[in-house]
């Protein structure tokens, strides 16, 4: 059930559309100036949206997964939840590529589109290898997960409140706008692998009781593994 706070659907529809204009606006905008970080600044303009609505509305941020942990059980679990987490993101994108590979729809030896231009200069340069690794925890971990699993799952919910369907949309939705975001610099291939990787940890935050704690290390913790893959050069 959503947690939202009691609002007519209306409200939560335009809510959604401001926050979604204001991310693809944003990211359009910063695409022109300053395109490698166009991402986590637009993702930034987002987080100041939301958090405009839940003052308005006078909402909280646990809402959205970012709940305090009520006891030992709930911190015990975090480190198997993540280590969930990690696993099902890792096996489902390899899967997925190598399926995509299989039926011909790319080339797993390829580098994705854009990948190259955004971290090229990574290799052996530990500035800018440990700035990736800031934003990767912050804006991917942390920020993605927040906003395509607490936010945008809570809000579908809430506009389709008696949906026979409703929660595998609240999930489906967030997961193709997910795939989404990332086809700017991975290309098609990236738009299914991370799709497919949305719905895991979509169908894992509502397993985790909408705990997403667990979701951002592991987000965090892969995309630390590649950083460090491209800044040591190994061939993954």
């Amino acid at each position: 059930m959503s947690t939202v706070s009691p609002r007519t659907r209306f409200s939560v529809l335009i809510e959604v559309l401001i926050v979604l204009s204001v991310l693809v606006g944003s990211k359009l905008v910063f695409d022109q100036i300053i395109w490698k970080f166009a991402g986590p600044l637009s993702l930034l303009c987002t987080f100041i949206a939301i958090g405009f609505f839940t003052w308005r509305y006078r909402e909280s941020w646990a809402g959205f997964g970012l709940r305090k942990l009520p006891g030992w059980k709930s911190w015990a679990l975090l480190a198997p939840q993540a280590l969930l987490g990690i696993v099902a993101i890792i096996g489902l994108g390899a899967g997925t590529a190598f399926a995509g590979d299989a039926l011909g729809l790319w080339t797993t030896d390829e580098t994705m589109s854009g990948v190259e231009d955004r971290w090229g200069n990574i290799v052996g340069n530990l500035p800018v290898y440990l700035g990736w690794l800031a934003i990767a925890w912050v804006s991917a971990g942390f920020g993605e997960e927040v906003f395509f699993r607490g936010y945008m799952i809570n809000r579908v919910e809430a506009l389709l409140p008696h949906a026979k369907w409703a929660l595998p949309l609240a999930v489906i939705i967030p997961a193709v706008g997910f795939g989404v975001a990332h086809m700017y610099y991975q290309g098609f291939r990236g738009l299914v692998v991370t799709g497919m990787i949305g719905l895991a940890i979509g169908t894992l935050y509502l397993l985790y009781k909408r705990n997403i704690w667990p979701l951002i290390i592991a987000h965090g913790a892969v995309d630390t593994l590649a950083f460090t893959a491209m800044y040591l050069d190994l061939d993954i």
